[in-house]
This record gives structure tokens, sequence and C-alpha cells, in this order.
């Protein structure tokens, strides 16, 4: 195989190199790096909703089963503007090696919406969900695919969207969603899971690298949900600073240290963290740019490229966010002795808890939240080292590694299977 060149930033571009790299290093058979390589199917369709303004409007979404061969799919669903195919065929594949890492019986699978939730009203927002749900839901199921929130759906939008299935199906079915309000067979700790998830890998790193938290620094590009929860988070656990934050509208820093709390109000008030009191306003890239000990990153896909990795100067990163290296960038990185905790690694807590919700929606018992910690904990720092072992025995950075460990247990299964 030559490879798949990312230079394009086309995200399902470098999820296939990626997994070519790895297939490199673990000397993979051809028909196994194939079946790896591309989804084993995908879902396009297109559904009409009645807007509050009278209009009929055409919806187009996908859904996509990237590798089953662990056990059913599971993966979010994205509201956004700018969904594309590629980009839901990357996450797909992401969940595929992020619930193979943390050892799940689950396989990876991804959804998206065209639309901006932005500029819906509320029972537009529900409609679209309800719709969305009944194009897809003979592909979905407990034991089939289980979709979860991602970016602009929330515990809500799940509910309707269980409730809908259910209503299809005509028997209460909470288990084909997770990340549901608690009283639907929500999970206690899901909230957060994400972010503290991460955190836990944050304080294996901190340990390898040396660094000490409570005097460390930190900047957090994102301040969404994962960034939020992150903040307080890095805060409470560690009392590490945070010195800056950034959102799609901008960034705020303070040498001093910003305090999450009123910043939290701040933008629960103005939608926005800009103009927070007591902080100074900052660019993007101003921010990815600080000397710092810990970058997170929250937002979006491509953040660091080989054009500004070079910039950067924190010792460690902590990828909240889906894709935010590019596999050049990775490389620079590498060489400057940046610890990247990688994205499927480091954010791995959200679909851990949702794994833990689907075992409590089967059997209809529920563990209280200091027990799902306790269990996260376990998984995140188990699968951090074994992520750091594989690096260091294979002389490789940890996202390479953490791609040998989730793919050769994917490998291992279907070749237990037959498929290969």
């Amino acid at each position: 195989m030559s490879g798949y060149p990312a230079t394009d930033h086309n995200p399902f571009r470098i999820a296939q190199k990626q997994i070519n790299d790895c297939a490199n290093i673990l000397g993979l058979e051809l028909s196994a790096r194939e079946i790896l390589l591309h989804p084993r199917r995908e879902f396009h369709v297109t559904f009409p909703v009645h807007m509050d303004d009278g209009t009929v409007r055409l919806f187009k979404g996908y859904r996509v089963h990237y590798n089953d061969a662990k056990g059913p799919t599971k993966g979010g669903i994205r509201f956004h503007p700018e969904e594309t195919i590629d980009t839901v065929r990357a996450l797909a594949a992401w969940m595929t090696w992020k619930c193979s890492l943390l050892d799940l019986p689950l396989g990876g699978g991804k959804g998206g919406v065209i639309c901006n939730p932005k500029e819906l009203s509320l029972r537009e927002l529900e409609r679209i969900s309800r719709a969305y749900i009944r194009a897809i839901s003979p592909f979905i199921g407990p034991e089939k695919d289980v979709p979860a929130p991602d970016v602009y759906t929330n515990p809500q939008v799940m509910a309707w969207m269980a409730d809908e299935y259910s209503s299809i199906v005509g028997t209460h079915q909470f288990g084909v969603i997770t990340g549901k309000p608690l009283q639907l067979g929500g999970s206690p700790g899901r909230g957060d899971a994400t972010a503290r998830g991460g955190m836990y890998t944050l304080r294996e790193a901190a340990r390898e690298v040396g660094i000490d938290l409570k005097q460390a620094t930190m900047v957090i590009q994102g301040f969404g949900n994962a960034g939020g929860y992150a903040a307080s988070l890095a805060e409470s656990m560690f009392g590490t600073k945070i010195l800056a934050v950034c959102d799609s509208s901008g960034g705020v820093c303070c040498q001093k240290g910003i305090c999450v709390f009123d910043l939290q109000q701040h933008k629960r008030q103005t939608s926005s963290v800009l103009y927070c009191h007591g902080t100074e306003c900052l660019t993007n890239d101003e921010l990815l740019a600080m000397d710092t000990d810990i970058l997170v990153l929250a937002a979006l896909e491509n953040t660091v490229t080989e054009k500004n990795a070079d910039k950067i100067k924190a010792k460690i990163i902590v990828e909240l966010a889906n894709g935010p290296t590019t596999p050049e960038a990775d490389e620079i990185l590498y060489d400057k002795g940046v610890h990247v905790i990688p994205d499927f690694l480091c954010n791995a807590g959200g679909v851990t808890v949702s794994y833990f919700e689907m075992v409590q929606n089967a059997y209809m018992y529920y563990w209280d939240e200091e027990e799902i910690h306790r269990k996260l904990d376990a998984k995140m720092t188990r699968a951090y080292r074994e992520v750091l072992e594989t690096s260091k025995k294979y002389n490789i950075n940890m996202r390479k590694a953490a791609y040998v460990v989730a793919i050769e247990r994917v490998v291992e299964a279907m070749k237990l299977r037959g498929w290969i």
C-alpha cells in the first residue's frame, strides 16, 4: 500500500493515513488493511421538517458503522452546518479505535445532520431530532448501533430521539441512546465524563513528564462542554492555574490565573468568554503559542498543523477534541519532545461512561457517581499505561502507539470471526 497523504487535511484521509502507518508498524496483511481502511456500512438520509414559519425544509444526515468486529457500533450524533460525510467517516473510525483501546465490547459509529442549531427554535430542533431518528431507525438499536450526544446535541436531544425510537418499535427502548437525562436511564457522571477521563490521563502524563500539576499552568482552546469541564476539573482536582481560554468568538487570558467559576458565569450570561472581568483579549493563534505547561485542545479538527506546530511551547497536549492534530504536526511535536495524549485515548471517558450507561440500562440497576468515577479512573489509567508502554516498546509517538494497541485488538477480533 502506498499510503494516504493527508496534505488536504481531509479528516477521513487523515484517519486512513494513521491506520496505514499503524498497519506498517504491525506488518498487517493486505486483506486486514483493506477492511480497516473503509467503513463497513454507511447511510445517507434526507428528511423533510416543518419549520415554525410554515415552510418545509429538507435536511440531510448520515450514519456510519465503521467496524463492528468487537460488538455493536457506538458513537455520537453531531448537528453542524458544515457536517460532511468524510468527517463522519473519520469520527466513526476514531470511535472504533477508541472503544478498542478502552477494551469495550463495542465497534465504532458516528452520525450527523447538516443544520445550524443556533438558528433553530426548540420546537424545530425537536422535529429535526425525531425526523433523523425515524430516517435511521432501521439501522440502530441496543444490539446494532447506539448513538450518543456530540457537537451541538445534548441530553434533551437524546431524550427526544430515545422517545421517538421507542414509539417506532412499540416498546420502551431507552437503551438505544446514551447520554440521556437521568430520569430516562442516563448514567450519573456522564456530563463531565469526557473531560474527567482526560484529566485522569493528564495526571498520569504529568507523572511521566515530571510536572507538578499543583504548580502547573494550562490554556484551553474550546470552552464548550469538554473545555469548560476540563477547566473546572483541573482547578478542583489538581489546583492547576488556567492562564487562557478561547471559544468561537475569541480568547481571554490572565497571567495571575482565570477564575473558572467567574468565566463560566460570564459565558452563560453573554454566550462568549470575551471581556470577562479581569482578563485581556487574545487570538486563537496567540493562545496556541502561549508559554504554558499544558495545552488542552477541546474545539474541532485540524487545529494544530504543520504551519503552527513549531510555535507550541506546551510540554503536554491534552486532546479532548477529535482529530485536532494533523499527522504532519504530530511528527513536529514528537521531535520537539511535546507529550501528546492522543484524542481517542484522552477523550475516551465519554464513550466509556456511555458504555456504563448501556450496561446499567440492560439490567436496570444504576451505580452512584462515586462508583462511576472509580470505574472510569481504572479504565483510563490502564489504557494510558498500555499506550505509554507501547510507545516506548516501538519508539513511536503516543498516537501511533494508541493505534497499535487498538488495531491489534480489532484485527484479532476479525481473525477470530473469520473475516480475514
